[in-house]
């Protein structure tokens, strides 16, 4: 990000107190994840607002000026690229912040594809190989393996969405059928789509410079039965990346990679202390300037294009874009 741009620190500083924190349109059927917000449209449609909210531990830290714009213009770029793979939900992008979408029925079951043997979370491959195990989600792992080594092949880790304690539960790919969460062609299905999609996201993050280490995907089905992509993908908020010029030497040494996603943010909570548990400390207006530049500079690694801003604030604009596009006249 040069000092010319529109989008330098300055102007990211400027920009902290006016992000898209929340969404008040004159439509049905409102819903609010961490990040998007939905709305009901005919013609099993739905209208999916993504927000300038940043979650991490479970909980909403800060507004990052774009962060919204480029997880949408994001994830509606990798649906085109990987449309000959699976068929997905996107619609249309009536504004830089929205999505209109095929309504789907989700799978409760969260597909986790892994490249690498790295984390240090509870769940993470690394950490539980660390304690070591070698039987971990249904794979068998070898001795001898080093944090952040690439594996043989991508492999898939599922997980329930929120099961009984709230919390996603690890699962083998055995077991997705065994519980019924998902019958063994159908499971089979997503699992062959998962690893195509993941294997094209390596090959146009590499072109990137940039390592795609792991990612969930979500899937549905839609009205007619059809299996198909749903949520976002392969955004710095639902993957891991890492900086592929960088990765060899980094590796060798022993030091961690260049992160180049939203786990920067994590482990400056780190740095503080904070993990998770209690309030969260306060962090200065740099990280978020920071987090927005970031999100900007992989979109525009990923895509080869030059990030256009959408103007500030967001709701008046979206709300002119949904009226000219015909969207808000799509209500039930």
């Amino acid at each position: 990000m040069n000092e010319n741009s529109v989008l330098n620190a300055e102007r990211l500083h400027a920009l902290l107190g006016e992000g898209l924190q929340q969404t008040e349109l004159r439509l049905p059927g409102k819903r609010s994840g961490k990040v998007r917000d939905s709305y009901q449209l005919q013609k099993g449609r739905l209208l999916l607002v993504t927000t300038d909210r940043l979650s991490a531990f479970d909980l909403i830290l800060a507004c990052v000026p774009y962060k919204g714009q480029v997880l949408n213009q994001l994830a509606a770029w990798w649906f085109e690229k990987t449309a000959d793979i699976i068929p997905n939900h996107a619609v249309s992008v009536p504004d830089p912040n929205a999505l209109v979408a095929r309504q789907a029925r989700p799978f409760t079951v969260e597909v986790i594809v892994r490249g690498y043997i790295s984390g240090v979370t509870k769940t993470a491959l690394w950490y539980r190989y660390s304690l070591g195990e070698r039987d971990i989600y249904g794979h068998t792992f070898s001795d001898g393996l080093k944090k952040n080594q690439a594996l043989p092949l991508p492999i898939i880790t599922p997980t329930t969405k929120g099961g009984p304690t709230g919390h996603d539960e690890r699962l083998t790919c055995a077991e997705v059928v065994q519980r019924g969460l998902l019958d063994e062609d159908t499971w089979d299905h997503v699992q062959a789509a998962a690893l195509d999609i993941f294997r094209r996201g390596q090959e146009i993050a590499q072109r990137a410079g940039l390592i795609l280490v792991d990612t969930k995907y979500e899937f549905g089905r839609g009205a007619n039965d059809d299996v198909m992509l749903i949520d976002e993908l392969h955004t710095p908020d639902s993957s891991r990346f890492w900086r592929a010029d960088s990765y060899a030497e980094r590796f060798e040494s022993g030091k961690e990679p260049e992160n180049f996603d939203k786990e920067f943010v994590r482990l400056e909570y780190a740095a503080q202390g904070y993990r998770g548990d209690g309030p969260p400390p306060q962090m200065g207006a740099e990280l978020w300037v920071a987090a927005s530049q970031r999100y900007i500079s992989i979109y525009e690694m990923l895509t080869g294009r030059a990030f256009v801003p959408g103007t500030y604030p967001v709701e008046p604009r979206l709300k002119e874009n949904l009226l000219t596009t015909g969207v808000l006249g799509e209500a039930r």
